[in-house]
Formats: structure tokens, sequence, C-alpha cells
């Protein structure tokens, strides 16, 4: 019986033909021994229900996906997976699943139950919808007939349906509860081309259950672009690629009309737009209006630039604002042929996936939102980016998508020189936490045996991997606990499912779910950064929002029902969602810097993962000793994160979420000099939050190795020629070793600070290791210690007088201390003493010349030389002419060459 792999589980399969069963259990892997059977039974696999009829509206004619639908059929049953590029509007998100599943009697095929996963939740109702109406269903089977649709909170599928619209989250849920997808026949991926996480994910995942589990599982890969070659790769796996199904789009000529601002605009810096780039988009949109027919679609980065947008264009007509958050009525005017002319403001959701009708014109910004993290200071946030031409193009075919239309790009045509190609995948730029406890349970923790479009980033998924393991959600071994795999249930990110399963014991199931929900489902940023004022407000609002929120509090609530409530009713509000959100992000716990009332110190916090945080102006968070941080961006340029939003918080609850980052510490350190104190050794005993600073006590027995390491960051921040004492003897030791190093070089050592600093061990031992405090330090030999690093080990180090003297006898027989701190070594001695002196001599071995400074009977220079023989010839007259009336005491001989050297004064006549 030959084996088989399913991620990390072993599988046994007696007949190639029958479902394979699974050996044993794994990580995130039930066992599914006779389980095929009974999904057999109970899956709905017929087409119909004998003798149903179902009606096809003829709008499905004029798709032009429907050509290729036969070569789509084929291609699968004969691999068993496809890849569908269709340009939008071809009708390859409603008409293909129609056609799989076996619904459209003018072209019949095999029966089959379809999953379609779409990466939005507005394109999943929108796409179910769609098909609804082309079955011509019953408004109130629609959806829940024959198509239905699952997303998070929201499941609307009946006895019937053998369509199912879903999220790719859900996807991957149900991937992990049952990897057969039991009852499925073919799951197809829409929209792959956009790259999000989720999708590559499942599509991996699929692979692996293709190979193992179910090799009958149809698999289509839908596109919007015709970069289908590395799709094809990974779908065909060792039997070549697997088969490319083109449609070719009908769409209509769009003419493009470059728009550029009149004036130069700022680049956007996080969430940040240009005001004058939107106020610019709001007249190209008027412009559109005046210029075109029909309706027009404007693409914008985010909600609060549409909102923005949407007030510069008040009395232009109906304004509709489409995004993720919009409300159900929005989302379907929007998605509904309107009675008058429209402006449509949406965000990426409107690329693909759904259909805007009556669009004639298309106004882009050009800009777009990607997730960015920053796992040194623990933040995720989105940042607006210039967007990719493929992008650009997708925006531009929603003109053309029903008659001749027109585009207008607000940008210049030279940028598009500097635009990526593509978008970037968001395997490369999202926090992976969510991706690497997915394939922890999946039983892959590396992610090595996962068939992934693009790998991800080692570091990001190393980042990803510790706060697992710091949660508690998977092992040492990178292996998902039963923690890890109750976080995987709640379709949170696993800093939420924590604060939601760990939290409801403390602040109460409702409250958990409550505050849970509200760090789930973002609230607009007008309701104010105080999470716990929001969290009143949305209480007490029946706003589209705050509907969305009330049914992900009710789908939370099932995840928390074994939890006890809290004895005595549990803390209140204001201290529930700063432990709650603390909970979730142990990290962004913050304290306050303390800065007195209207000091600059105001409004400034200090978060556990060391990162600086300051709350905005006028927030009612400014005052308070401890934040728990839930969002925070960091402007680009700026040094410190921004609060977006954050709950106030006591110590008592920030030591008990952030337990696992509290720690106490011998902290020995150099201190830096503060107020005029020189700096010095500072011992201490630390107990921290994380960077947070709780107490500290002095310790009376530091350790010597701390102590050495203290001293020698001392050594560092203020330098070996600062800190050590440099008497006369030390510092011509020094000079010398220098000139030496500088003119042959080895094995003459390098005394430079940072070199004097690497040699640490060759010199100052075993005085440093002995050292306690500054003074220590300051009473070391140095000229003794730096004696050490001559070359005695080759018998160099006996040269070091005839090579670098440190006095050279002259004439007069002085010996004179030869000055070694310039470039050259220099001699400086008193005129007289050199009569008769013809040369210097040259150190260094003969390679330097030494600088002879000729002084007057006073010590002054009177010449500089380094030949001295020129000197007599020629120099000398001048010198002696202006010396010899000044100083008549002194010998002032004609023939300097010839008298003789001397010391003294002449005889007083």
């Amino acid at each position: 019986m030959p084996d088989r792999t399913f991620g990390r589980v072993p599988v046994k399969s007696s007949n190639p033909a029958t479902k394979p069963a699974v050996k044993g259990r794994g990580p995130g892997h039930r066992a599914v021994r006779g389980r095929w059977a009974r999904a057999r039974q109970a899956a709905p696999r017929g087409r119909r229900v004998v003798g149903e009829t179902c009606r096809v509206n003829p709008a499905w004619y004029r798709l032009p996906v429907r050509d290729v639908l036969p070569e789509l059929r084929q291609a699968l049953a004969e691999r068993g997976t496809a890849v569908l590029a269709a340009p939008p509007g071809t009708g390859k998100t409603t008409l293909v699943p129609l056609a799989l599943a076996g619904l459209l009697d003018e072209l019949p095929g095999p029966p089959r139950r379809v999953l379609l996963a779409e990466p939005r939740r507005l394109a999943v109702r929108a796409a179910a919808r769609r098909m609804s109406w082309l079955l011509e269903e019953p408004p109130e089977q629609s959806p829940g007939g024959l198509v239905g649709h699952t997303m998070r909170g929201e499941r609307r599928v009946g006895p019937r349906t053998v369509i199912e619209v879903v999220t790719t989250g859900v996807l991957l849920q149900r991937l992990q509860r049952d990897p057969e997808l039991p009852g499925v026949d073919l799951v197809m991926i829409d929209e792959c081309h956009e790259r999000h996480l989720d999708a590559d994910t499942a599509l991996a995942f699929l692979l692996d259950v293709r190979a193992t589990l179910r090799p009958e599982l149809g698999l289509v890969c839908a596109s919007a672009t015709s970069d289908t070659a590395a799709w094809a790769a990974l779908l065909g796996g060792p039997e070549g690629p697997a088969p490319v199904v083109e449609a070719r789009g009908t769409a209509h000529p769009v003419e493009t009309v470059w728009s550029p601002p009149p004036r130069p605009v700022r680049p956007a810096q996080g969430t940040r737009t240009d005001p004058a780039l939107l106020d610019h988009v709001a007249a190209t949109v008027r412009r559109a209006l005046a210029e075109r027919e029909g309706d027009v679609l404007c693409f914008l980065p985010g909600a609060g630039e549409i909102s923005r947008v949407a007030g510069l264009l008040d009395g232009v007509g109906e304004v509709l604002q489409l995004h993720g958050r919009a409300a159900q009525r929005v989302q379907d005017a929007a998605l509904a042929p309107g009675e008058r002319r429209r402006v449509v403001l949406a965000t990426s959701v409107a690329e693909s996936s759904l259909t805007v009708p009556g669009v004639r014109s298309v106004v882009d910004c050009g800009l777009a939102r990607e997730p960015r993290t920053d796992h040194a200071r623990g933040l995720s946030s989105l940042v607006t980016v210039r967007a990719s031409l493929a992008t650009g193009r997708q925006r531009a075919g929603r003109a053309g998508r029903e008659a001749p239309g027109t585009v207008y790009r607000c940008w210049d045509q030279a940028e598009d020189a500097r635009a990526q190609r593509l978008p970037t995948p968001e395997i490369a730029l999202a926090d992976l936490t969510g991706f690497a406890l997915q394939a922890a349970c999946w039983g892959d923790p590396d992610a090595r045996g996962l068939a992934l479009p693009d790998p991800p980033p080692p570091g990001a998924l190393a980042a990803a991997r510790a706060t697992l393991v710091q949660l508690g959600a998977v092992g040492s071994d990178g292996r998902a606990t039963a923690r890890g795999q109750g976080f995987a249930r709640t379709a949170l990110h696993p800093r939420l499912a924590r604060a939601l399963l760990d939290g409801a014991p403390l602040v109460g199931a409702r409250r958990a779910a409550e505050l849970v929900a509200l760090l789930s489902e973002e609230p607009p940023r007008a309701l104010g950064d105080d999470l716990a004022a929001v969290w009143r407000t949305v209480r007490e609002n029946r706003d589209p929002y705050a509907g969305r929120w009330r049914e992900e509090v009710r789908r939370l609530r099932q995840h928390t029902g074994g939890s006890a409530e809290p004895g005595g009713g549990g803390p209140d509000d204001r201290s529930a969602a700063g432990l709650l959100v603390a909970l979730a992000f142990p990290e962004r716990i913050a304290r306050s810097r303390g800065g007195a009332p209207g000091g600059q110190d105001r409004g400034a916090f200090v978060m556990a993962s060391g990162t600086e945080a300051t709350t905005g102006p006028g927030s009612a968070l400014t005052g308070a000793p401890w934040l728990a941080v839930a969002i925070a961006d960091r402007p680009a340029g700026s040094p410190s994160a921004r609060v977006r939003s954050a709950a106030v918080l006591d110590e008592q609850d920030a030591r008990r979420a952030g337990a696992q980052l509290l720690s106490s510490r011998a902290e020995v350190r150099w201190a830096v000099p503060v107020g005029g104190r020189r700096g010095d050794v500072a011992a201490r005993r630390v107990e921290a939050l994380g960077a947070i600073e709780l107490a500290a006590r002095p310790l009376d027995r530091p350790d010597p190795e701390l102590v050495r390491a203290a001293l020698a960051e001392g050594l560092l921040r203020e330098g070996v020629s600062a800190l050590l004492s440099w008497p006369a003897k030390a510092a011509g030791l020094r000079e010398r070793l220098a000139f030496l190093h500088r003119w042959i070089g080895a094995p003459w050592p390098d005394v430079a600070d940072r070199a004097l600093l690497a040699a640490a061990d060759a010199w100052l031992e075993p005085e440093l290791s002995r050292a306690r405090r500054r003074a220590d330090l300051e009473r070391l030999d140095t000229a003794a210690a730096l004696a050490r690093l001559l070359p005695w080990a080759d018998g160099s180090a006996g040269r070091f007088e005839e090579l670098a003297p440190e006095r050279i006898t002259v004439p007069s027989g002085s010996r004179v201390r030869v000055d070694y701190s310039g470039e050259r070594p220099v001699l400086a001695v008193k005129l007289q003493e050199l009569f008769g002196w013809q040369a210097a001599p040259a150190l260094a071995g003969g390679r330097v010349p030494l600088t002879v400074h000729l002084l007057s009977p006073a010590g002054r220079p009177a010449a500089v030389t380094a030949d001295l023989a020129s000197f007599w010839g020629e120099g000398y007259r001048a010198v002696r002419a202006d010396l010899r009336g000044r100083y008549p005491r002194h010998p002032w001989p004609e023939n300097p060459a010839d008298a003789e050297p001397t010391r003294r004064l002449n005889p007083r006549n």
C-alpha cells in the first residue's frame, strides 16, 4: 500500500480511485477515516431535485466567457485543474460557476457542487446576487436558493444550494476544520491575480488536498490578467503546466485623458493624502460629468479620501460611497442601475469581481493602499502608495464594460515610467502572524511544503512565529498547540483571539466579544481615539457600522460560551477596554513619560516594545499615566509613533496583561553624564515590563563581567583618550608608536582610540577586569599598559629606541626630546648647540628626516629646516644679522660649520 503525505500527516491509499484514509492525527487535522462515505451520503450531489427546471436569464448569452466554457470543461475533465484568464466584464465570476455546476440547460454538463472563493465580502454578496438573477430565482430565495453565500458572521445557504460563494477567509476555516471539503466537487478561486494572502494560502492548501486526499477535487484559478504562466505551473505540478483557458473580452475602447494637478502635490505619507490632490480629483469628476455621458466611477485609496471628495462634490447629483464598510443599501444601490446620473466614489473593491452598471467614465487618482509591518516596533498599518500599471489598466477597463468610455488619470503620463508593473503580493508586505498560525495548524510550520506563488519572507515569518510562541499558540517546535487551534477557530487575528478567549473570564463574555469586535471591525476615525468612548458611542448608535459590529459580537459570543463571568461584576467598562487591548497587544502597553501638565512631555509615552508614542492634539488620552494602544502608525520621518486608538490602563492591569514581558534583571551600564556629573558605572536591580522601567534599586555586588562590560561601554562612549589618564610619559609613548605605525606599519600597532578599544584585552588587562568605577580607570598606569602592545614576539621591540628615539643627543651634549605629535618628528633646540652638525638623523629606519626647529637664545623659533648643511651655507647669515644685536652675549661665528657648539654665553669683556 503506497504511502502518501498530507501536510505532515501520513496517509495510505489502497485504491487510487477511492478516497485515501488518514492514518493517525496531526496538528490541525482530525482523523478522517470513514468520513468520506458519510459525506457521500449527506452531501447534495445531484444536479437538482428530479423534475426541477432552471430558467436562465437571456442576459448570459451576451457574456463573452460563454465561448470558452466547453474548453474549460474539457480541461477540467482531463487534468482536474485549469487557469481561466478572462478580462473584467466577461462573466468569469458569474457565468462560469453556473456552467461548472451544471445549472445551464443550454450548456449541459456533469452536475457539481461548486465553491466560489472571493477576496472581499462585498464581492461575495454581489456575485451571489448576480448569479441568482441570471437563474431568475424568486427574490425570497435569492441568495440561499441554488446560489448561496457565506462570509464571517453571515451565512445564507439552503438545502437546494449547489453554488456557494465564500470569502477566502471562510474557505481557509473550512479547510482547517475538514480538509476533504465533503460534498464539494470543485473550488474556483476568483481574482487570484490580486495576490491576497488568504487566497494564496487557500490555494496552497487545496493543492495539498488534491495531491493527497482528494485527487478528484476540481480546482480553477480565475484571473483578470493574462499573466497566467506562474499559475499554470503551480496548478500543474509534476505533470506539467495546467491548461490555460483564455477568454477574449469584448471590452469597448477606452480613451485616456491625462489630467495632472495644476500644481505639484506632496507625496502620500502613511495614510495621509495631500488635500490638494483630492481637490483636483473632485474637479476632474466635475469635468468628466460635463464632458461625457453616463455615470462616473472614481477610484480613491481609502474611506477617508472618499468622504472628503464626497463633501467637495456637494450638489452634483447622486454621490455613492462604495467601500468595504459601506452600508448594505449603499452597496446595493451602487451595483444596480440608477434612475439618474451617479458618481460612485470607490476604493479597490470596485476594481474587479463586480460591475457598477452605467459607468462611462473613470477618474483614477493613481493611489492605492498596501499593508506594511514594522517588526522592530510591533506596528502594522496601511500605507498609501502609487498604484501599479496593472491596477491602472484594471481601473480603466471599468469605463468600457458596457460602451465606449473614458478614463481620466490624475497624474502626468511620464510618472508611469516609475510605477511597478504588477501589485506587490500581500505575503511580501503584511503581518504574517495569522498566516503562520494557519500553516502551523495545517501541519507545516515552516511553510516549506506549501505550494505558494511566493515564499514568505524569512524575517517576517520568524517574527510571526515569535509572536505565536509568546501567545502560547505554537510550541517550541512550531506546531500548533490546543490553544493555537482554538485561536484559529475564531477566524480572528491570533492577537485578537487571545484577547477574546483570555479576556472573557476577566471582563465577561459579552464585553470581551464587544471589545474584540470593535478591534476587529475598526471603527471610523471620526469617533475619536479613546476606545472606551467609541465603545459607548457604538453601543448607542444604529448606523451601518454599528450594525456590522453587532453581527460580529453575536458571532464572537459563540466562542466564549463556556467562559465564566468574573466575580463581583468585574472591572468597569473603561478598565475592561484597557485590559482587553493590552491582552491583544502587550508590546503596545505604554506608560507616560511623566511630564508635568503643560510640559513638553505631556502626551508622550514609551511602549513596552521601546517605541515612543504620542497622542494627538486635544486627545482625551493625553493625561493618562498608562495606555493600551490598539492602533498606531509612524508618520514618515517621525521618530515616534502616533496613537490612533487606545484605552486607558492602570499599572495592575498592565502587569497582568503583559505578564510575559515582565522581567527582573541586574542592570550594570555606563551612566551617561547628566547635569555636569561625569559618566560612571551604574549598577541597579531593575523590574521592567518590556522597555518600561517599573522600579529600580541599587545593586550592591554586581557581576564583575557586567561591570567590565559597562567600563568598556564607557571607553566607547567617552573615548580612550578622554577616560584614561595620559601623563607626558604615556602620551609620548603613544605618539612614538603612532609614528612607527604610520610610516612602517606592521608589526607596530595602531594606537588610535578605536584600535585601542578593540585591543583592550591585549593592553588593559588585568587592570580593566579589576576596576569597578571610573576612578579606577583614571588611576591606571597607561604608559606601562601601552608598553604591552610593543611587538615583543618577533624582537622588533628591541629596535624601538633606534627607530623612534625618545631623545636625541645633539653636538652640545644635550639630550633633547623629539616631538612626535605632528605628521613628522620635530627636534626643537637652540641654534648654538648645533654648530658643526651637518645633518640630523633620519628616523624610522632612515625613512623620515628629522625636522629641526632652530631656536633663538630666548627659546623662540628662528628657523626651520630638514637640511642643516644647506641652512649653514645660506640661511644662517640672515638669522645671524637679525639676532646678534639682540643677543650679543651669545656666540655668532661667521663660519658656524667649524664653530664649537655650546650651551654657554660668551665671557664678559
